[in-house]
């Protein structure tokens, strides 16, 4: 049984930075596209960043590109979300999600991952 494990968030003032990991067992982690979402109160889960199995392709969310990095490590079935100048709107629990199905793009779109990990919570004080 595939699971995700996520760690690293916590409170930090506005311009801060943190990185979140998200541990992947139960199968070949290098089979799978990873991705980063988040949801706020009140609002709906949102795509933030992915990466695909070898790590070639990035897509980030408009509101993130230039703060947010995505990386994985295959060795350490670890993929990492490094984010930087961090604002009060970026409050909100991060969830990482493996797509399994071996397929090249990145997907933005929450469906097409299947595996999710239970969160953490990223707040941003201004």
């Amino acid at each position: 049984q595939v699971q995700l494990v996520e760690s690293g968030g916590g409170l930090v003032q506005a311009g801060g930075s943190l990185r979140l990991s998200c541990l992947v067992s139960g199968h070949t982690f290098s089979f799978y596209t990873m991705g980063w979402f988040r949801q706020a109160p009140g609002k709906e889960r949102e795509f933030v960043a992915g990466i695909g199995r070898s790590a070639t392709i990035t897509r980030y969310a408009d509101s993130v590109k230039g703060r947010f990095i995505i990386s994985r490590d295959n060795a350490k079935n670890t993929v990492y979300l490094q984010m930087d100048s961090l604002k009060p709107e970026d409050t909100a629990v991060y969830s990482c999600a493996a797509d399994s199905n071996f397929r090249v793009p990145v997907f933005t779109v929450s469906a097409e991952y299947q595996y999710w990990g239970q969160g953490t919570q990223v707040t941003v004080s201004s």
